[in-house]
């Protein structure tokens, strides 16, 4: 039976106490969301991090497993046996690890768990790249040209479909994420080869060998669209971000919202990307990934979990984006229609990352003075702490930067500030980086793509 108010929630999704099965700063987001929600919230570590600080604010504290992610945040059983233990009814996968994995979303639910996200099978298929462009050509989510089949073995027919797309193409793995397993092949003569070695690189990396092929456009601009579904017919979206400076397919600085898109142009999109969430019935979170290019948008992919650039649209739209993922995922309608989102101002996210400023290789140590900017329109989401040791075992995001102001403007100029009052010693970081790239007069006129960065740090590099 449909809910007859907006506050309650489906009995079979009824829980207290939630089960953060994740680390760093986004176990301490998490944490933050649930005590704001009155829930209970239990915290796992490795044994690499037995001294994290957020666990002694978690009502429960449990170790899983070795410093090895394997034999630890990605341990299924470990994390289901830690759940049963210590009474949760819940686990928030946070992103990375096992936010996407959906045989382990079919484990939690056949435990009698709630898993906060979606449900498996949205997972799979948006998971899977060849059958999330199918699913968006079928919502009519405009997508990147090429067909929405895997490639199949016979060279003669592979070559035609690189000729009918049109050089230059790219090869991707149908499975793939995270800026693996996808090269560019500019024409017919580096075809096969590229083609045999991203097979290869998918099956070791994703454990498919599985490929397709699109365009691959020159000049675009990576931008995203936030949604967030119930379980009871109704979703919205939340506006829209650019997360085009990028070096090696990850992401560096984000923003809300992208500069220069009309919003008689980015509404359809965000309205066919809520239609699509409807037709495949998703539940939670998620974003849409977009490449945008003389004035057109090609889906490239969906992530059916929390973004790490989630602070922005949150700072931008007055949605605590955290919090409305746990409460759907416990069964309640969305508190808000399309009518009522409004996003305000200009937002910029810095990932700082434990990582040497020119060579990017990580840095592992002991912080031994931290020192963080505040006030008006300035949000840092972090874990660490004078003393703080960063292991080498993990990604090397120690922090997160985010600022706010009424223009883009006023916001470059607050994340100027904001960069310029940020200590870290005892270990190299990507801040001084930072800083350089916002004082480039290309990024601060909007005069970028996802390119831009990579030519910037070879011309840095070269004087």
């Amino acid at each position: 039976m449909p809910e007859t108010s907006e506050h309650s929630a489906d009995a079979g999704h009824r829980f207290d106490t939630v089960l953060i099965a994740n680390r760093g700063e986004i176990a301490v987001r998490i944490q933050r969301a649930c005590r704001e929600l009155g829930l209970k919230t239990v915290a796992i570590c490795s044994e690499a991090d037995r001294e994290a600080p957020y666990g002694s604010t978690a009502d429960s504290f449990l170790c899983i497993g070795p410093s090895s992610a394997a034999k630890s945040y990605l341990n299924q059983d470990a994390i289901l046996l830690a759940t049963r233990l210590a009474g949760a009814g819940a686990i928030h996968p946070g992103y990375g690890f096992l936010s996407e994995n959906a045989a382990f979303a079919d484990a939690v639910e056949k435990a009698g768990l709630t898993f906060i996200g979606p449900t498996a099978s949205s997972i799979a298929i948006m998971g899977d790249k060849i059958s999330a462009k199918r699913a968006m050509m079928a919502a009519g989510v405009p997508c990147v040209p090429g067909p929405d089949t895997a490639l199949p073995d016979d060279p003669a027919t592979i070559e035609h479909i690189a000729l009918e797309i049109g050089y230059p193409v790219i090869i991707k793995a149908a499975g793939g994420g995270g800026g693996r397993g996808m090269r560019v092949v500019p024409s017919a003569n580096s075809l096969h080869e590229a083609i045999a070695l991203t097979r290869e690189e998918a099956r070791k990396a994703f454990g498919s060998p599985s490929l397709y092929m699109e365009k691959f456009l020159e000049h675009p601009r990576h931008i995203e669209i936030q949604v967030i579904c119930d379980d009871h017919g109704n979703a919205v979206w939340l506006g829209h971000r650019d997360c085009s400076m990028q070096r090696r397919h990850q992401k560096v600085v984000e923003e809300a919202p992208a500069a220069g898109i009309a919003p008689d142009i980015i509404q359809p999109v965000g309205l066919a990307c809520v239609q699509a969430c409807l037709q495949i019935g998703y539940r939670g979170v998620g974003t849409f990934e977009f490449l945008y290019e003389d004035g057109a948008f090609y889906f490239i992919e969906m992530n059916t979990r929390l973004q790490v650039e989630h602070p922005v649209t949150e700072l931008t739209s007055g949605v605590d984006i955290v919090q409305a993922q746990i409460r759907v995922a416990q069964g309640h309608v969305l508190d808000l229609t399309q009518g009522d989102v409004t996003c305000e101002g200009h937002s910029f996210e810095c990932r700082i990352n434990a990582e040497d400023s020119d060579s990017f290789l990580p840095s592992a140590g002991v912080v031994t003075h931290l020192a963080l900017p505040a006030g008006p329109g300035i949000r840092v989401d972090t874990h660490i702490h004078a003393g703080y040791k960063v292991s080498p075992y993990y990604d090397s995001l120690i922090a997160k930067l985010i600022v706010h102001a009424p223009t883009r403007a006023e916001a470059m100029t607050r994340m100027r500030e904001a960069l310029a009052g940020t200590e870290i010693e005892g270990i190299s970081t990507n801040i001084p980086f930072l800083r350089a790239l916002f004082e480039d007069g290309a990024f601060a006129r909007g005069e970028t793509d996802i390119h831009y960065l990579e030519q910037w740090l070879k011309l840095r590099r070269a004087a």
